[in-house]
């Protein structure tokens, strides 16, 4: 049976919808346009037919101008594919539909299926959902088309009106009012007035004509196939759309983080509290494993993946009957909090060092923002924002060989002057008519200038290479000297001289070897993927990101040391860090050179909570719940309470909030008391009845500490939940999971969950606590015939030909290359194994989760 390719399953999908395709104008939400990315998809959609391919969320008037498969004909198609629930879509399809009226015939596919709209506690619609939004959307487009007949009776007055109150009379045409009207409206309720300006782009009465007299049609479908596959069998969920947004776990005393399952605590959920990411995962699994045409046997670890699990146990009875013909699989469901120290260390990954250095596109406007203020249920938690998967590597890191300098100015150029003309609307006329000029106005701007940098997705498969698939599996050294293989390969491709090459592979010889293959344009076309790949590895291994993760890797070696010897020692040099991270980041305060190393005060806390997952694993708690003792504990209390307190600016920390403009205003007022004071000028006067202000100060100063050693209390409080992390699920506790013997006693190179899940799996020991939901035969068996003793045996997940591990809350690079180790390793090495998992994590991430903007401390 033929092996299972994700990333050949998604442009088969894309295939499948051509007929909608051809001829349309084809509008993507922030999360499809990540997912489309990976598999390089939008060559795909333009050779099909699409006209053109649009933002959803920042859609203009003029997107109907791009032509890119046909003549000057007004496009009467519109396809609009969106990651999100079509109550969040809502207004941004219909803005669509309003700018465009020569739509006839609406398609729009969302990856969130007809029945998980129905299960969603925040959504409007019912079991028949797709159905009630078509007539919803006709009915909503119908009258705002209603209202733009009526105000066009009174356009001329309206206009002559506005423009007299702004003083431009002299500038009145009855041509001008449309397009920017339009790109000015972002509220929920839509400028009917503006809608009639899009009729000036064409010269064609009879789309008027037939706007008037003919009813849109709108059809909605489900596109399961909306996933980012890393590679042919990893896969996460794009961070912008609805699942990877949805929260894992409702606030309480159990839960770290929106973006992460509970911590668990072995009771069985009632079924009235789900977190609808929860809810939405299982429908996508359910809905992707009908895709892939398996049979799940599931099973779960963790109570948050239970849940899951009964849901799709649920699914499965309800709507697989007849269906017994598909492939057996197994899926294990795995909860991220059970292991949150692998994803918060930097292992020996080329991938994660190559992640944790690559700038990525900023988020489009996020729809959490809007559903806070128009939510059904306002108990609902708040959304997920994790960072985007959309790396990029700028243009400018292309270095210049010999003459291709001036190609690349003249590139440059064109871009700048291409990026001027698309964002006219946001210039006056006068300014328009100068390109260049335009371009170096826009230049300065931050957002320009990310759109003027030549970059590419680091994760596009669109090159045909596998070269994430081969570099998931490598350490950093095994890596770099893979990119250089490849480097060598298209110099001889090129027929590029090979001279000068030693056999050790460092920074200098990468950019040599880069600045050869890029003579002119058509060979940086040429090897793109390659190129864009030797500048990511060349970004990981130059300053000061290479000095960061070595610096992270040798304190994390230390406190897996002194994990292993007392408690006092691993205090100690957690209070340490937190120390030499102050000065550090004091020597950058002054524009000095850093002499105390490169971490900041964000990444001291960081080894804080791995020094605490470690403490617990290693050490008792006592009554308070922490691994350390009172004393050592309170010491460590102070070092971070001082470094906040000296130096608000550079804590800017979640748990401050409320707090943090006080603290900075406090260190204001301090740096010139410092410079001012004397203590020659005082002597005497500290008996003096006038000398009150000190002290009404020293109590301010005392209280605002009181007030934030409470904040601290708090972080310390996540810091005792994240140490018990390990006595809480049986299968940590007890059983082959626990054994150092079976993984290696060096505490330096440690296993994570998942590897040692797989190798437990592979060689059929028993895991406590591992549930496995059986589908609604095996429960009939189990029930009725089972008395007779002709029940169905229990299956083995090892058993299985096809493994497919999904981690609920995120998976990262170390972890995939551990799990593939590990079906190498095992006895079962032809096994398919397909990974999975809500996001692609990094250790910054998991900080962002724990102590950032997506945490509830």
């Amino acid at each position: 049976m033929a092996s299972i390719d994700l990333i050949r399953l998604c442009l088969d999908s894309i295939r499948q919808i051509t007929d909608d395709i051809v001829d349309s104008i084809l509008y993507l939400d922030a999360g499809c346009l990540e997912a489309f990315q990976f598999i390089g998809a939008f060559p795909l959609f333009l050779e099909l037919g699409a006209r053109a391919i649009c933002s959803l969320e920042n859609m203009s008037s003029l997107d109907i101008t791009a032509h890119w498969n046909s003549n000057f004909i007004p496009v009467k198609k519109m396809v609009v594919i969106t990651s999100h629930l079509l109550s969040d879509a809502h207004r941004y399809i219909l803005r669509c539909l309003s700018s465009h009226q020569t739509i006839l015939h609406c398609t729009i596919f969302t990856s969130i299926s007809e029945i998980a709209h129905s299960a969603y506690a925040d959504s409007p619609l019912g079991p028949d959902a797709f159905h009630e939004y078509e007539s919803l959307l006709v009915q909503d487009y119908e009258e705002i088309l209603i209202k733009s007949k009526r105000s066009e009776k009174h356009s001329h007055l309206n206009n002559e009106t506005e423009q007299v109150t702004r003083g431009d009379l002299d500038t009145l045409s009855s041509n001008g009012n449309g397009s920017s009207q339009m790109d000015s409206r972002v509220d929920d309720d839509l400028n009917v007035e503006s809608i009639s300006g899009e009729m000036d782009l064409y010269d064609d009465s009879k789309s008027t004509e037939v706007n008037s007299s003919t009813r849109l049609q709108v059809s909605v479908h489900h596109y399961p196939m909306l996933l980012c596959p890393v590679s042919a069998r990893v896969f996460v969920f794009p961070s912008e759309g609805a699942v990877a947004e949805a929260c894992l776990s409702n606030n309480n005393e159990s839960s770290l983080s929106p973006g992460l399952p509970s911590i668990c605590t072995g009771v069985a959920s009632d079924g009235e509290d789900v977190p609808p990411g929860a809810t939405l995962t299982a429908h996508f699994l359910y809905n992707l494993a009908a895709k892939l045409d398996l049979k799940m046997e599931i099973f779960s670890l963790g109570d948050t993946s239970k849940v899951i699990g009964k849901i799709l146990q649920d699914m499965s009875s309800l709507y697989d009957v007849g269906r017994r013909n598909r492939r057996s699989a197994g899926l294990l469901l795995v909860d991220r909090t059970l292991d949150l120290l692998t994803p918060c260390c930097h292992g020996d990954s080329f991938l994660d060092r190559m992640l944790s250095s690559l700038l990525r596109r900023d988020r489009a406007m996020s729809y959490s923002a809007m559903k806070s203020s128009n939510s059904l249920n306002k108990n609902l938690p708040a959304n997920v924002q994790h960072p985007t998967l959309d790396i990029r590597i700028p243009f400018s890191m292309i270095p210049s060989n010999k003459g291709s300098n001036t190609i690349r100015t003249k590139l440059e150029g064109n871009i700048k002057a291409f990026m001027s003309g698309w964002n006219s609307a946001n210039v006056d006329s006068e300014a328009v008519a100068d390109l260049s000029d335009n371009a170096d106005k826009l230049q300065n701007k931050k957002s320009d200038n990310e759109s003027y940098s030549l970059s590419g997705c680091f994760f596009s498969n669109h090159t045909g290479e596998n070269y994430l698939e081969a570099l998931l599996d490598r350490k950093t050294k095994d890596g770099i000297l893979l990119v250089k293989k490849w480097l060598m390969e298209a110099l001889q491709r090129e027929k590029m001289p090979l001279k000068g090459l030693t056999g050790s592979t460092t920074l200098s010889e990468l950019h040599a070897m880069v600045k050869e293959l890029v003579p002119d344009q058509n060979s940086l076309v040429r090897n793109r993927g390659i190129i864009q790949l030797a500048l990511a590895a060349e970004m990981a291994l130059s300053e000061p990101h290479s000095s960061r993760w070595d610096a992270f890797v040798s304190a994390e070696r230390i406190l897996n040391v002194n994990s292993l010897d007392n408690s006092q020692n691993l205090s100690s040099q957690i209070r340490d860090l937190v120390n030499t991270s102050s000065a550090m980041r004091s020597h950058e305060e002054y524009n000095t050179e850093p002499q105390a190393g490169p971490l900041s005060f964000q990444d001291a806390l960081l080894l804080s909570i791995v020094g605490y997952i470690l403490a617990g694993e290693n050490f008792p708690t006592s009554g308070s719940g922490s691994p350390f003792s009172w004393e050592e504990e309170h010491l460590l209390k102070e070092a971070i309470v001082d470094v906040i307190f000296q130096k608000p600016k550079m804590t800017k920390l979640q748990f401050l909030h409320g707090l943090a403009k006080d603290l900075e205003a406090n260190a204001r007022k301090e740096e010139p008391s410092k410079n001012e004071d004397d203590f020659d000028d005082n002597w005497g006067s500290w008996d003096d009845e006038e000398n009150d202000q000190p002290n009404d100060k020293a109590y301010g100063d005392m209280q605002l500490k009181l007030e934030l050693r409470d904040r601290v209390d708090q972080l310390f409080k996540l810091f005792h939940k994240l140490s018990g992390l390990k006595w809480r699920s049986p299968s940590l506790i007890e059983g082959p999971l626990t054994s150092p013997s079976s993984y290696g006693n060096d505490p330096c190179a440690r296993k994570g969950l998942i590897y040692k899940l797989l190798a437990t799996v592979m060689a059929k020991y028993d895991i406590p606590g591992l549930e496995y939901h059986s589908s609604a035969v095996g429960r009939f068996f189990k029930s009725g015939f089972g008395r007779f003793g002709i029940g169905q045996a229990k299956p083995y997940i090892g058993d299985q030909s096809l493994l497919l591990i999904f981690v609920v809350g995120g998976i990262n690079c170390l972890e995939i290359r551990e799990a593939m180790e590990a079906i190498s390793e095992s006895s079962r090495p032809d096994m398919e194994l397909i990974i999975g998992g809500t996001t692609l994590l990094i250790p910054d991430d998991m900080y962002d989760l724990l102590l950032g903007s997506s945490s509830y401390i």
